[in-house]
């Protein structure tokens, strides 16, 4: 059982920076993925940047490569998402993910089981 808490979200304009935070809370000894998704109402969720249980990070990178860098704080359990020179589309809900299987950017959504309850994000122009 792994639970997940999300933080950080807020309103800022065009090219300035978030932080996105996440506590991990994992009944379990073994590595698990964990990453970032994003979804703006209406359309799919989509993958933003995963560390998979073997370290190895991936990006969605079409949509934030060179501006989002992941991280993850294994002493405290918490899941980061750096965020800087934002745009407008990358307005939308971000939600922190969790599975105990390998799992990648290419991944889709239902391959991981646990969810936050998601934290917004929103980029004036």
């Amino acid at each position: 059982q792994v639970q997940l808490v999300e933080s950080g979200g807020g309103s800022v304009q065009a090219g300035g920076s978030l932080r996105l935070s996440c506590v991990v809370s994992a009944n379990t000894n073994s590595d698990i993925s964990v990453g970032w998704f994003r979804q703006v109402l209406g359309k799919e969720r989509e993958a933003v940047a995963i560390i998979d249980r073997d370290g190895e990070i991936t990006y969605n990178i079409n949509s934030v490569r060179g501006r989002f860098t992941i991280s993850k704080d294994n002493n405290k359990n918490i899941l980061h998402l750096q965020m800087t020179s934002l745009k407008p589309e990358d307005t939308a809900m971000y939600f922190c993910a969790a599975d105990e299987n390998k799992r990648w950017i290419g991944s889709p959504h239902y391959m991981f089981e646990y969810w936050g309850q998601g934290t917004q994000v929103t980029v004036s122009s």
